[in-house]
């Protein structure tokens, strides 16, 4: 029962157009194991938010890949430290997303909290035929 479950699985997989593993991580509602993405921008959103959520250094033999936002959290909230994570923020989508262009990151403080932030990350993928503007917010 098992083997014909798996076969099932990969004649699913084989006939979508599936692009890569959704974020955050869930249950695919079709029977896989993971909930899988099957659109562009969907695939662009999953891939900025595991590459801004991934610690520098974490990603075995690419030590360059993600951010160092968490080093950020006992930072003072200040201009200083807003300018650091944008810039953190901005080189490494420029490395890894080429088809994503950062057109602003707004941090600001938590009017309720001091020591957290908020991470906008407006973004616009393009594809030389459609463009498509979208955000992701990130809670620190």
């Amino acid at each position: 029962m098992t083997h014909l479950f798996t076969v099932k699985i990969f004649a699913k997989l084989a006939q979508g157009n599936y692009i890569n593993i959704n974020y955050p991580f869930k249950d695919s509602e079709e029977g896989f194991f993971l909930d899988l993405n099957d659109t562009d921008s969907e695939a662009v959103r999953a891939d900025l938010m595991h590459l801004i959520l991934t610690q520098k250094g974490q990603r075995l033999y690419k030590p360059n890949f993600g951010t160092n936002l968490l080093k950020f959290i006992f930072e003072p909230s200040d201009a200083e430290t807003f300018s650091e994570i944008k810039a953190d923020i901005k080189a490494v989508v420029k490395e890894y997303i080429p088809n994503l262009v950062v057109n602003e990151i707004i941090v600001e403080q938590n009017p309720t909290n001091e020591h957290r932030a908020s991470v906008r990350i407006d973004y616009t993928i393009s594809d030389e035929v459609f463009v498509e503007k979208d955000f992701v917010i990130i809670n620190l």
